[in-house]
């Protein structure tokens, strides 16, 4: 992650990054380390592959941790924002192939499309981000291109 750049989260995009460091820190990582000594008392290091495993696992946490830490130091928080253009935090619904649909704009955090959160980094966050209701966009996609109707902005 670049030292200068600032990750942008909505409010409860930073609470659930806390909460998966605090789950990280608290429960599963003195749980590995558990798990790594008692695998480190079943004999030969060198053929043990619950030992390794422990080891692999733990390094896989302690790294999450460590991202995770930068993550939330560099974290720029987007608590309110105007209603008049789209900007990270709103929830926007738009008019594409005929039907409604309602997308949350987020940062690349917390993006995850199953749920309607888009990233503001994404083809379409980029596209919608300070655009107004009425204004059309157009995205392209795997599929050709896509036209965007913005209807609200929430």
């Amino acid at each position: 992650m670049d030292k200068n750049q600032k990750v942008v989260l909505t409010r409860e995009g930073l609470s659930e990054l806390k909460k998966e460091y605090d789950e990280l820190v608290n429960v599963k990582r003195p749980d590995l380390v558990a798990r790594l000594a008692t695998a480190r008392g079943q004999g030969d290091l060198s053929e043990n592959s619950e030992y390794a495993a422990a080891r692999q696992d733990l390094a896989f946490i302690d790294g999450r941790i460590s991202e995770l830490e930068a993550v939330i130091a560099e974290a720029k928080v987007v608590a309110s924002h105007p209603k008049s253009k789209i900007d990270v935090g709103c929830k926007v619904t738009l008019h594409v192939n005929g039907k409604k649909e309602a997308f949350l704009i987020v940062g690349e955090w917390e993006a995850d499309p199953a749920q309607k959160k888009i990233s503001h980094s994404s083809p379409l966050g980029k596209a919608l981000l300070g655009k107004k209701v009425g204004e059309m966009v157009e995205v392209e996609a795997p599929v050709g291109k896509l036209k965007y109707k913005i209807l609200n902005i929430e």
